[in-house]
């Protein structure tokens, strides 16, 4: 908030700001009353309530309802939080549950391997083979042992934390320099208490502090300087006061005009978007789902907070840019790492370093923001298979990057186009017409990716023939037989 020079008193104060010093203690000792009859478990009438914050504090009862508004919010954020945060735990005790497992299986199955008195005949060889560090003066199985003792450490920690927050008593935090005033559709200026006509706001005094202030107070703060003002002159405009480093600030929250829709239906053409740690790739489809323009938006890793966002802030930019030139919506995947981030313990550090940085909640939210303002529609999907269709389908044929092939896949799938699998696939892979297409690609992943031919993303610009697939399917008969041919006595006859 500005503060004027013919406003400023003695102590170089405007008379807002010294209201709002005022009633801030008061604002804050209502909400704590408040929150402490919201978390201690009798129903809530809000009616009651209001009058009893009316009588006990000398508020207006528009000042009770902000105060009221305010306290819930801080609650029912509290036990949101809360089950989040169990949520967490849990995902955590599970992956650690999982790599213990997968360990303990890992040292069982090798000193059954070496205690074997010709192990060094064995074909199959040792699945964890016992090794030494120079540099260390240890072998790794040393270093696996150390790793399940403090795995098994950090899991009880974590079961013990969990029961702990399911019997502890939530707490929310008050701030002491915290103002909220709850507006209404039907009042002048969308709110009774606070009013802004966009040049002075005039803000009305409790019935407390009318003797010091006044019925009113009021100070000039000037119209928001946007290049876009979506601030309706009729609406509920709820308005927050806090204080920031010394200042206060003024908060509006408000439902926008509505912005003339420049993007034109799905069925014309979409744009689908494949965000990436080190890129975006786009790739704009017309009305009949052909490849017509794409390309890609460079991102950098590892940059401080505030470069980070403004390069977000920037990528949005071109992607709004580049809408608004083919007027068409845009194409989103819906996407959630909680899962993903909950086992980043047991994953390496380059991983767990691309997905921390990787700021993709950000990217979305400043994404939804900034094409709401420009008019263009934002359109979420399904993202299952979407790398995998495009690496198959797309690349070689167009000679596409990876994101770029998956960019168009999505935006296809807004389309409703299908994905069939090509026919120079279903000659050499068994195709059930009877199941949905996603089981098809589910089963052709799962191939390649036993598969020797096609270890990068790279080596599908080289594929021409999908034989080896065959290959694949008589190595895998082979080896069902051979195992089938394990079970049978050696005393029964065996047949071909």
């Amino acid at each position: 908030m500005p503060t004027p020079a013919h406003e400023l008193n003695e102590l170089g104060f405007t008379d807002f700001e010294m209201f709002l010093e005022s009633y801030a203690p008061i604002f804050r000792a209502a909400s704590i009353e408040t929150v402490n009859h919201l978390l201690s478990g009798p129903p809530f009438k809000k009616s009651d309530w209001n009058t009893h914050l009316q009588q006990t504090y000398g508020i207006n009862k528009r000042h009770a309802n902000g105060v009221i508004s305010s306290a819930l919010g801080r609650v029912d954020g509290a036990k949101e939080h809360r089950i989040l945060h169990l949520k967490t735990l849990e995902g955590k005790i599970k992956s650690i549950s999982t790599w213990l497992n997968k360990a303990e299986r890992k040292l069982a199955l090798t000193r059954k391997f070496y205690a074997k008195k010709k192990w060094q005949n064995s074909k199959t060889g040792c699945n964890f083979p016992i090794a030494c560090s120079l540099q260390y003066k240890s072998t790794n199985w040393q270093n696996l042992r150390f790793q399940i003792h403090n795995k098994k450490r950090k899991l009880t920690l974590l079961i013990n934390k969990g029961e702990h927050l399911r019997l502890k008593q939530i707490k929310v935090s008050i701030p002491r320099s915290d103002i909220l005033v709850v507006g209404s559709k039907d009042e002048s200026y969308g709110n009774q208490v606070c009013q802004w006509d966009g040049d002075k706001i005039t803000f009305r005094v409790p019935k407390c502090l009318e003797s010091r202030f006044g019925k009113n107070v009021s100070s000039e703060i000037g119209d928001f300087n946007r290049n876009i003002n979506r601030l309706p002159e009729c609406g509920a405009k709820t308005w927050h006061f806090y204080r920031k480093n010394g200042k206060w600030i003024a908060a509006v929250q408000f439902t926008p005009n509505p912005v003339k829709q420049v993007s034109r239906e799905r069925m014309y053409g979409c744009i689908g978007i494949d965000m990436n740690p080190g890129s975006i790739g786009w790739a704009y489809v017309d009305s009949e789902g052909n490849l017509k323009a794409k390309g890609q938006i460079p991102l950098q890793m590892g940059l401080p907070s505030g470069k980070q966002q403004a390069q977000v802030v920037e990528a949005c930019l071109q992607l709004a840019i580049v809408s608004q030139t083919f007027e068409c919506p845009v194409v989103c995947e819906e996407l959630d790492f909680s899962t993903k981030k909950q086992s980043l313990g047991e994953k390496g550090r380059k991983y767990a370093r691309m997905l921390s940085g990787w700021a993709y909640s950000e990217f979305y939210k400043q994404l939804s923001s900034i094409l709401s303002n420009c008019g263009i529609e934002l359109i979420a999907v399904n993202p299952a298979y979407s790398s995998i269709i495009g690496l198959v389908k797309y690349l070689r044929m167009y000679g596409l990057a990876s994101d770029e092939s998956a960019a168009m896949v999505i935006a296809r799938r807004a389309m409703k186009l299908s994905e069939k699998i090509p026919r120079s696939l279903t000659a050499y892979s068994e195709v059930n017409s009877e199941k949905y297409v996603w089981s098809e690609w589910s089963q052709l992943n799962k191939k390649i990716k036993h598969s020797a031919m096609i270890s990068r993303r790279c080596d599908y610009y080289s594929v021409s023939n999908w034989s080896f697939l065959v290959n694949l399917d008589n190595e895998e008969a082979s080896s069902a037989k051979k195992e089938c041919l394990k079970l049978i006595p050696q005393s029964l006859p065996r047949f071909a």
